[in-house]
């Protein structure tokens, strides 16, 4: 498992940046006025902000389309394979998909999309805000195979966001036991909410039981705080804190990614 991240990635503690999409046809906010060029020009000027400010990789996410589904809208995934297919020729890093919260869309879209990695809620039963959450990873792990992207890394978020985990055991319980049955090839660590960051106490317990498996700060990761993160981590996934004011809606400030990225490069 961890060869394939290495491989991929080929640096030492990567930072995985997210191009937010607004929200796309099919979702509630979606602004048909504007429409799909606007998204386009979204999504081209965070993504050329970011590979520009020397991240790893990129991730293009659907944050936008809330209330979330745990079934996509197949206007929205449908929407997010074209962005991505008419923005594939300028992406030069390697490029990552996640469809909130389906993991059924997210393989289907990274397969389309020709990605290398996908994030989600793969394992694990919840209380949400969306409802009852019980995703199948047993389910996602062979429709990816039935797409022929058994190189299709996948990385599971071990605590969901806007949820309540009704696991009893500890997260880091809870990690190996991820490990052993449904062989993620990272495992994913966040704090409550979009941009809130994670428990560092909860970051050291996953890496100690899991050492030899990769796990990555998921959410909250901010210059002030990455030393600190990948002192434990071996990589993070980093939105919010790289946008204009530090906002999850506001697109990507190049300064803010640009001096994150020049203090990342300086602990590595």
């Amino acid at each position: 498992m961890k060869k394939k991240f290495e491989d991929l990635f080929k640096t030492n503690k990567p930072i995985i940046a997210m191009v937010h999409l607004p929200a796309l046809p099919g979702s509630p906010l979606y602004d048909s006025k504007l429409g799909l060029n606007y998204i386009l020009e979204v999504a081209e000027k965070d993504l050329i902000a970011l590979q520009d400010s020397g991240v790893d990789a990129i991730m293009f996410g659907n944050e936008n389309d809330r209330p979330y589904e745990f079934n996509v809208n197949t206007a929205s995934s449908s929407t997010m394979s074209y962005v991505i297919g008419v923005l594939k020729h300028k992406i030069k890093i390697p490029y990552g998909v996640n469809v909130l919260w389906d993991p059924i869309s997210t393989i289907a879209v990274a397969a389309s999309t020709g990605a290398h990695f996908v994030r989600e809620i793969f394992s694990g039963t919840y209380a949400s805000d969306m409802g009852f959450w019980n995703p199948d990873a047993g389910k996602a792990m062979r429709y990816r195979n039935s797409l022929n992207r058994e190189d299709l890394l996948m990385f599971y978020n071990i605590s969901a966001e806007f949820a309540f985990s009704l696991d009893q055991r500890s997260i880091a319980e809870r990690s190996k036991s991820t490990v052993f049955s449904s062989i993620p090839d990272a495992i994913l660590v966040s704090g409550q909410i979009t941009g809130e960051s994670v428990n560092q106490h909860d970051l050291e317990s996953v890496k100690k039981i899991i050492p030899h498996t990769p796990v990555l700060a998921n959410t909250g990761v901010k210059l002030e705080n990455v030393e600190k993160i990948l002192n434990v981590s071996d990589g993070a996934i980093i939105g919010s804190s790289l946008k204009v004011d530090g906002d999850t809606w506001n697109q990507v400030d190049p300064k803010r990614a640009k001096n994150f990225m020049d203090k990342v490069k300086s602990i590595r």
